[in-house]
């Protein structure tokens, strides 16, 4: 739905009420402080850290391991929490702008809660104004993939989607114009050849 404060507020009061913990995520670093006291602003009552990839190794530990222990209930963070956190008391997630995100990751973020036999939310916001096709059929194919098991078949969507691409297109993400097509087919040859010998 378009990103709204009282949602939002709603969502980590009641979270906070049955004593659970919130995953927040908003992906961008730059502004990630700046979102932490419009948080705080928002009457909750719930304690706030935040988790990114460019803070030291031993603050990501610790903050980690506070959120584990219970010392605070929402966490704050970039799609760092993506790689595989198992947390069974955090079952609510809330995305402030989903449609930076790909299917086949908001689809492995989502599967950050309901680690446990407790019912589970998760909030796909997007900004208010005019969403893009392709974000629509994304939160689209999200959304009707609820059940467990649905992987396989976001990864199908996704491929749809997004396309195939092709060796030589603008799709991929590396460029073969940077490389030269000689280049790049001699590459991938001794590659072969490699592997070849390996496998004999």
């Amino acid at each position: 739905m378009p990103f709204k404060k009282n949602i939002i507020e709603k969502a980590i009061g009641a979270e906070i009420k049955r004593g659970g913990q919130i995953y927040f995520l908003h992906n961008r670093i730059e502004t990630i402080r700046n979102f932490k006291k419009f948080l705080e602003g928002l009457e909750t009552g719930c304690r706030i850290e935040i988790l990114h990839g460019r803070l030291k190794e031993t603050d990501m530990v610790k903050t980690m391991e506070d959120f584990q222990k219970g010392k605070f209930n929402l966490l704050l963070a970039t799609t760092i929490i993506e790689n595989g956190l198992d947390l069974p008391k955090v079952n609510t997630l809330i995305v402030d702008n989903a449609t930076k995100l790909g299917l086949s990751q908001s689809y492995q973020i989502r599967g950050r809660i309901g680690r446990s036999y407790i019912q589970s939310f998760a909030y796909f916001f997007y900004p208010q104004g005019k969403l893009s096709s392709l974000a629509k059929k994304r939160l689209k194919a999200l959304k009707e993939s609820e059940e467990l098991g649905s992987g396989y078949r976001v990864a199908l969507q996704d491929l749809e989607i997004r396309g195939a691409g092709n060796i030589l297109g603008k799709e991929q993400s590396g460029n073969i114009n940077k490389v030269g097509l000689n280049l790049y087919c001699q590459i991938l040859a001794e590659a072969i050849e490699r592997l070849k010998n390996v496998v004999k």
